[in-house]
This record gives structure tokens, sequence and C-alpha cells, in this order.
């Protein structure tokens, strides 16, 4: 797998940036519920304890969080200060048990030293739903989810998703050039997409918003498990209107 340069990686990281600042208010508005592979996972693998979400988004995994009555820690941490503040507001109207703390802050999951911004524990789980692929270049990745298993207890879990979008015929009419965001094409990794967002709101009518994603084969999965010190234990397919849209994996910390 050829290296990224440093330019581009940053390249990327200010498409996402750009995005969730400028439409992160319309973007929390189409995410108000959490996807049917995140309820199958808080039914079959969470339990009580402490937790972090990366990539938390507007709270809405928070929500669920406390209605389900589970106790102990749930801390969120996401790039966006206008989700982060959308989280901390929807969260704080919920019931939940006396013995459950939800926080939330800021970090920016592709620079070293993210983890300043979380509690100084060891987390029984860690949960990145649809948001790893926003992190350019494998070296980035790779030191993520390295980072990932040093903030677990020892048999601790990480449990992610993956967007595949290449499943949906709608999704790909999304996809645009990356002449459009500037970037030459050969400087990129394979599986790295540019897709469009369209979404109408009174302030910014017919107004397009543009995102980096990057997407993920099987192969690169397992090499990022087995670089990073996790096994895989488990995976399925859920989301969306076909229920394949999002792969879904469990690792456990080795």
């Amino acid at each position: 797998m050829e290296k990224m340069n440093e330019s581009t990686a940053k390249q990327l990281s200010q498409i996402n940036d750009t995005f969730y600042r400028r439409f992160g208010r319309e973007f929390a508005e189409t995410r108000r519920r959490i996807q049917p592979g995140v309820g199958r996972v808080l039914d079959e693998v969470v339990r009580s304890g402490d937790w972090l979400d990366l990539g938390c988004g507007s709270g809405t995994l928070g929500c669920v969080w406390g209605e389900k009555g589970f106790t102990g820690l749930y801390e969120g941490l996401d790039l966006s200060p206008v989700l982060i503040a959308e989280a901390c507001k929807v969260t704080a109207a919920v019931k939940h048990a006396p013995e459950l703390r939800l926080v939330y802050g800021e970090a920016d999951l592709g620079q070293p030293g993210w983890t300043k911004a979380c509690s100084q524990i060891a987390y029984d789980g860690v949960l990145m739903f649809a948001a790893m692929h926003h992190i350019p270049a494998y070296a980035r990745r790779l030191a993520l989810v390295q980072e990932i298993a040093k903030l677990l207890k020892p048999g601790g879990i990480f449990v992610h998703s993956e967007w595949q979008f290449q499943r949906s015929t709608k999704l790909m009419t999304h996809v645009v050039p990356w002449d459009q965001a500037g970037i030459n094409e050969v400087e990129l990794e394979e599986g790295d997409t540019l897709l469009d967002w369209r979404h109408t709101s009174p302030e910014r009518p017919g107004e397009t918003g543009l995102r980096y994603v990057h997407l993920f084969s099987g192969d690169e999965l397992s090499r990022l498990a087995a670089e990073s010190g996790f096994k895989i234990v488990s995976e399925f397919d859920s989301d969306g209107a076909s229920g394949n849209l999002s792969l879904y994996q469990v690792w456990q910390r080795s």
C-alpha cells in the first residue's frame, strides 16, 4: 500500500473539517435515530461499564445509552464543535440511571495526541460508528487503532462500522471527481472517495457540501487489526434499505 504524503492527508482532513463546521447543524438533523446495526450492538455486545464513543456526532447514541439504563461512563468525542454542542444539549434532557455519567469532548482523531481529550482511564470498550472512514491515510488509521488498543482494559473490545456505499446505486451517484477538491487522484490511496452532500435548508438552499470517505476492504481491516494487537471476533452487515450498507466488526484486544 502506497504511503500518502502528509500534505494530501491534511487536505483530505480539511475537506471534512470544513463540511462539518459548515453543515454540522443540518447534518445532525438527518441523524436523529441510531442505525439498526448500532441497535444490534447495544443489544448483543454492550454492557454497563466505561465506554468511549469516537465520532459520537450529535448525541443520538448518548441519548439511547441513557434510555437503555446502562451504568458507568459513556464518553463521546467528535471533531465538530457544532455536533458536540448539540450532543450536550440533547443528552442533558435524557433521564438516565444516576450511576451513569454522560460526557463529551472535542478531538481530531486523525492527529497525534487526541487521547488527551478523553478521561485517563482504561475502557471496557471503544465504539466508532461510521467515523473511521473519515481518517485519511493508512498510517493515520493504523496509529488511531493502535492508540485505541492502549486505551482498553485487557480483553476490551473495539466495535466499529464502515460505510459500504459502493453497494448503493443511489449513493454512487454522489461520487464526484477529485478535481472538485483540487486534489490529484494519483496522490490518493485505493478506496479514497469524494462524495457530495445535498441537503436543502432555508439557510442554504441548493448548496452542496463535499466529504472525504475511505472505502475499506476486508483485507485492509484484517491488516489493521493484526498490526494493532486486535483479533476480529465477529462481523455482520446492516443498515440501509438493503440491510448491507455498513460492515460492523467486533475486535478484541489480544
